[in-house]
């Protein structure tokens, strides 16, 4: 890949790096059989993981029919996908007989879930982290599934222990990381019982300038908020890298599904990543809570060994972030709450 920008000016050329293909990706894409289908394509995540899975072919040279689902609620997510030669297809995947007439696919990417809004609305997260997984799993029982999963399925663990490796027992804290736990299940049984290769992804967590832990610490520098350390460690990664990863897994699917941690090599403290984005942004920094011992940490050895090492190393990652928000640059509004860890979203 070419050498990494110093900053991004605006939001097209944040959007243009989010959605870089790997030379690894390309030359997966050129073996992959269509179509291609990303469930749950408007979240956070799904827009720049669709353009970079068509980038990528577009490089191999194949001409391969991606189509994304979602309710969509939001128009300028159809136009996106549109723009960029995506099919838009909307559909609630809590409707089973909607699912059942979605278009074939030989490979899908899983990435519907529910997390904020639980405390109080538990069924709700419930039906969408269980029952939608379950409905898909049934439509395409004959194809390769890579599933999006959270590392809250996790105990929380000290810093010393080097994080959750994917034979750590999963010991979910709250109703949200347990009901992503079912979500798992759900897909496993699936996948044992009709052979379906699958591939879950427990994700911790995936950076964009505009939305993750990073910017969510640099915006309370810049505003002269505390930081709360009540959590005080954490694993990210760069968002373009994890599209990357996720894609690259469709060749590693297994019955039963394999598992995998999708994050970065790196445990940062979060005083010490507070302190240099203050330094970065020339800004005091204060801090708020009490801190703990543990977190949500995962080890990412085994992903390393699959994909190598992620593209953008935290140094860049905290450089980037600092200037985007001392900049004004946008921001998605939706904080991550990666101080909780009462399980409660």
């Amino acid at each position: 890949m070419t050498s990494l920008p110093d900053e991004f000016r605006d939001e097209r050329e944040l959007d243009d790096w989010l959605a870089r293909p790997s030379a690894a990706l390309v030359k997966s894409m050129a073996r992959l059989e269509g179509p291609l289908a990303i469930l749950g394509v408007a979240g956070k995540m799904g827009l720049s993981l669709a353009w970079t899975a068509r980038r990528a072919a577009e490089q191999a040279g194949v001409d391969l029919r991606i189509f994304g689902v979602s309710r969509f609620s939001n128009p300028a997510a159809v136009e996106f996908l549109r723009a960029r030669d995506i099919e838009a297809i909307p559909c609630d995947l809590l409707d089973p007989q909607a699912v059942a007439k979605l278009p074939d696919a030989a490979n899908v990417i899983f990435m519907a879930g529910r997390k904020f809004g639980t405390e109080g609305d538990e069924s709700v997260t419930w039906a969408v982290n269980t029952l939608a997984p379950a409905h898909v799993a049934q439509r395409y029982s004959g194809s390769r599934i890579v599933a999006f999963s959270t590392g809250c399925v996790y105990p929380l663990v000290t810093v010393a222990s080097g994080g959750c490796t994917e034979r750590t027992p999963p010991d979910p804290v709250g109703e949200y990381a347990q009901s992503c736990l079912g979500r798992e299940r759900v897909l496993e049984y699936f996948s044992r019982t009709r052979s379906t290769p699958m591939c879950l992804l427990r994700l911790n967590y995936a950076v964009d300038l505009r939305y993750g832990v990073l910017h969510d610490i640099a915006r309370q520098i810049h505003l002269g908020e505390p930081v709360n350390d009540t959590v005080p460690a954490a694993n990210i990664i760069w968002q373009g890298d994890a599209n990357n990863q996720a894609l690259l897994s469709l060749e590693h699917c297994a019955s039963p599904p394999e598992i995998l941690n999708l994050t970065g090599p790196e445990t940062f403290s979060v005083r010490e990543v507070a302190a240099e984005l203050a330094r970065e942004m020339g800004k005091p920094v204060t801090f708020v809570g009490q801190p703990g011992e543990r977190a949500y940490l995962n080890n990412s050895a085994k992903a390393a060994g699959w994909f190598g090492p992620p593209s953008v190393p935290l140094k860049t990652l905290i450089r980037w972030t600092a200037r985007w928000v001392q900049a004004g640059g946008a921001s998605l509004n939706k904080p991550t709450h990666f101080e909780v860890n009462t399980g409660k979203y």
